[in-house]
């Protein structure tokens, strides 16, 4: 595990040097939008020469969560920014920093080594056959950076601006962010808990959050990117259409994420798993529908 983790490690370090050498050389000519996208392409594609060096593509998986803080601190950096000296940044920037931490953390206890690939490249490998690695670049790769790089847009009104006081909608913002990372965490948690049980001692729904929604960690994750939104709303309404980075994400977990776990799931359990969605909410935490006993003593 220790040249697993090395291997990633170096991976990234030499991702965010070629991204920050993208900058330096078109920074001073190009919109600093336009030089943080390329930017961003341009480490996502080392990232992806190192899944080809090891044949995996899990070697992406961690930069979800690591590549929106230096896309923030390349807004607080700004010229126009006063940056860490703003209070309304300082709490954005930590809002940000505590749920990539979780869920970086989250990845390494999951990740088992450069053996170990997600159930769902492995899919993908064996469907798209020779076509694999162009598939991996484009729908493993890229597409996830295009998507989070729409989601941070959020950043760049709320870091790379000046003298902006904090605000109550800034709280209500906070409340949202704070509690969507809270979700993601507890989530894990439960179901960490709930998958080390023996079968024999587990319920006939997932404990918490998971008797409310089949994919609460789902729900936090979009949930954190309305939450930075919410920050653009309360200071810089001119902003209104960074709206485009959480309707992403919803559309990617509602369109893809969701069903896609769905069919693998009930695959694996046909019979619980039908059970499970006939009683808890896909998305949205609602209480679960009561068994069909349950549902007769209330008619009574």
């Amino acid at each position: 595990m220790k040249r697993a983790f090395a291997v990633v490690t170096l991976a990234y370090v030499l991702a965010l040097g070629a991204a920050w050498i993208t900058l330096r050389l078109l920074q001073q000519s190009w919109p600093p939008l336009v030089a943080l996208a390329v930017a961003d392409a341009v480490a996502t594609i080392v990232v992806f020469v190192f899944s080809v060096l090891t044949n995996n593509s899990s070697l992406y998986d961690p930069y979800w969560s690591v590549a929106p803080v230096p896309i923030a601190l390349f807004w607080l950096f700004q010229p126009g920014s006063d940056g860490l000296a703003n209070a309304r940044h300082v709490l954005i920037f930590v809002l940000l920093c505590l749920w990539a931490l979780r869920l970086t953390v989250n990845w390494a206890r999951r990740w088992h080594g450069l053996e170990h690939e997600d159930w769902r490249y492995m899919d993908i490998r064996k469907s798209t056959g020779r076509w694999y690695w162009l598939v991996s670049l484009l729908g493993i790769h890229l597409m996830p950076t295009v998507l989070v790089f729409l989601g941070c847009l959020s950043l760049w009104p709320n870091l790379s601006d000046r003298g902006t006081p904090l605000g109550l909608a800034d709280g209500l913002a906070a409340l949202v962010t704070l509690a969507a990372v809270i979700i993601e965490a507890v989530a894990d948690q439960q179901m960490e808990h709930f998958r080390v049980r023996p079968a024999a001692e587990r319920g006939p729904l997932p404990p918490g959050l998971w008797s409310w929604s089949r994919h609460p960690n789902y729900f936090g994750e979009v949930l954190f990117w309305w939450g930075l939104y919410l920050f653009v709303l309360a200071a810089h309404p001119a902003f209104w259409w960074t709206i485009i980075g959480p309707l992403a994400m919803l559309a990617l977990f509602l369109g893809v994420s969701i069903p896609m776990m769905e069919r693998h799931l009930l695959a694996k359990y046909p019979a619980s798993y039908a059970e499970y969605q006939r009683r808890v909410s896909p998305f949205l935490p609602w209480p679960p529908r009561p068994l069909p006993e349950q549902r007769a003593e209330l008619d009574h």
